[in-house]
């Protein structure tokens, strides 16, 4: 696995990066902003790159936001944010916009190295790993269990391949069903948990945040 780290600390991106060798990973490059990130991964094209929210230039969610363009250039990397931060409306498009593996772990609640390397490895693969707080910052509250209880097992197949970032085409092929058969369980899907249709939600991204918060 190929791994590129953004984090603008110098003791925590070295740590990062023998940590990720200590897993028997290679670490391409080591950047210390959201400008070197982009470029890392145009020049190396990495399985993974691992990015905190806030770096220069701009010192706000400018890590975050490269992460988000990665998804649209480089489609099949796998993003894994690393950060102390959840900036919610960015958060989402990350979650949505992401075809390949994608995470979002805070560094407060990694206290595992085995547990860090399993999901870096995870979001290589194409995987989902999301920090259930960080699910919980941005649905802003607790959703009930009680809601993934009343889905019926097809509704059930259809999120788990929702919550992999996969469309309703791919997902129609996967269960070897019609892509009207994946748009009526997704229906249901909204209906069941709750989601009624808002210009400014993406029910898609809170479903699949839903399914990973149970």
């Amino acid at each position: 696995m190929r791994v590129v780290i953004a984090e603008d600390s110098t003791l925590l991106r070295e740590g990062l990066a023998q940590l990720v060798a200590l897993g028997g990973h290679e670490v391409v490059a080591t950047v210390g902003d959201a400008p070197g990130l982009l470029a890392a991964v145009a020049e190396h094209e990495p399985d993974v790159a691992v990015t905190d929210v806030r770096m220069p230039p701009g010192n706000e969610d400018d890590g975050l936001r490269a992460a988000v363009q990665l998804t649209r250039t480089h489609p099949d990397v796998g993003i894994l944010v690393l950060s102390q931060y959840v900036m919610r409306a960015t958060a989402a498009e990350l979650l949505e916009s992401a075809t390949a593996g994608v995470g979002y772990l805070l560094k407060d609640r990694v206290g595992d190295v085995a547990e860090f390397i399993d999901t870096l490895e995870r979001v290589a693969a194409g995987g989902t790993a999301v920090d259930q707080e960080v699910v919980r910052r941005l649905l802003g509250r607790q959703r009930n269990r009680s809601a993934l209880d009343r889905l019926s097992p097809r509704e059930r197949e259809v999120l788990a391949l929702m919550a992999q970032g996969r469309s309703n085409a791919a997902i129609a092929r996967a269960l070897v069903v019609t892509e009207a058969a994946v748009a009526k369980h997704v229906s249901g899907i909204f209906a069941k948990l709750g989601l009624p249709a808002a210009p400014e939600d993406n029910r898609r991204v809170l479903a699949v945040l839903t399914y990973l918060g149970a």
